[in-house]
């Protein structure tokens, strides 16, 4: 199967879920820069090369995906105290 069938299917199945399209669009970006990190051993540079991205823009965006991911278990853990 090819890349666009695959991906029509999984399109199908996120539509039928109703995801939002900003939401699919967040959740494929960042499961795409993820990935590319880990098949880079997390080497901003060579990430962000093959990105096409430059290396603050892939910085920032990781940035701004770990504080979004932390948030709310500090928020737990303050309220907990």
């Amino acid at each position: 199967m090819q890349i666009r069938d695959r991906m029509e299917v999984l399109i199908e199945e996120m539509l039928n879920g109703q995801i939002m399209l900003n939401e699919a669009l967040t959740e494929f970006e960042k499961l795409y820069i993820q990935k590319a990190m880990e098949k880079y051993g997390e080497h901003l540079s060579k990430t962000a090369d093959a990105l096409g991205i430059h290396r603050n823009t892939l910085s920032k965006r990781v940035s701004n995906y770990q504080t979004v991911t932390q948030t709310p278990k500090r928020l737990i853990s303050r309220r907990s105290r």
